[in-house]
């Protein structure tokens, strides 16, 4: 059974790959290195902000600033241009990246907790400070608000508890193997052909996701909603489906693979 899980796991990423290059390839808009504001420009008005005040760097060109270990204080950031921007180990707790591209950015250890990311994209990111892949470097989304945002990326350990995806979409070949979705909502989130090994969904609410052909295996959905999910053809070995609400209503269950070596 083991070797069919595996086997599962590289089929979803094979299959995928290409495709995914392809339709992201085609999605990516020309990038413009003549940015609007400098980093000391932008050092130096967050240190003037005052309390309580944010700090409005709203539809700037900020492509490919080194703008790591940088607090923004809740700056609003809405609609800039953030491709390839360097944002290692920056507080970006609260702040507006609603419709920012941050395509090709680097997340290492970036905090955006209770950040407002809807309708942002984000592709092919910096997760790792190496090859490593250390889960430690990954960054941190708790309580965000992605909704609707647009995904490609190996986020694998990322924390996104609490957070709302609703209506959001990771491309098919995303990683996101033990990422902790923990209460977090994914009412119509499209994770297809996506690996999320290890991933904890304690009481999620996955209404109307698209799982199929996912990999999840020893997933944890203890108390989870997986009212009208779709999981066609999701490798389930080992999940934990305790206190599923909504089980009966799963569509495709039955041709979900190792169903019968699920926690339940």
């Amino acid at each position: 059974m083991a070797a069919r899980a595996k086997t599962t796991r590289l089929a979803i990423l094979a299959a995928t790959l290409v495709l995914s290059s392809i339709a992201i390839a085609a999605e990516e808009k020309p990038v413009s290195r003549d940015t609007d504001l400098s980093v000391r420009d932008i050092v130096a008005t967050l240190f003037k902000a005052k309390p309580g005040e944010p700090v409005d760097f709203s539809g700037k060109n900020l492509a490919y600033l080194d703008l790591a270990g940088i607090n923004f204080k809740r700056a609003n950031l809405e609609g800039s241009d953030l491709y390839g921007v360097d944002f290692t180990g920056s507080n970006l707790r609260g702040t507006d990246l609603a419709k920012t591209r941050l395509d090709r950015a680097v997340l290492i250890r970036a905090d955006l907790s209770g950040a407002n990311l809807m309708g942002a994209s984000m592709l092919r990111p910096t997760i790792y400070a190496d090859l490593s892949n250390n889960t430690a470097d990954a960054p941190r989304f708790a309580g965000a608000d992605l909704t609707n945002a647009q995904v490609m990326a190996n986020l694998s350990g990322a924390d996104f508890h609490g957070a709302d995806l609703s209506g959001a979409s990771f491309e098919a070949g995303s990683v996101l193997d033990a990422c902790d979705f923990a209460r977090a909502i994914l009412k119509g989130a499209n994770l297809k052909q996506t690996t999320l090994a290890f991933a904890r969904f304690t009481g999620a609410d996955l209404k109307g996701a698209n799982l199929s052909h996912t990999d999840l295996s020893r997933a944890d959905f203890t108390g989870a909603d997986l009212t009208n999910a779709d999981l066609t053809g999701a490798e389930l070995d080992g999940a934990n489906l305790l206190g599923v609400k909504g089980l009966d209503t799963v569509k495709g269950l039955a041709t979900a693979h190792n169903f019968e070596r699920t926690i339940r």
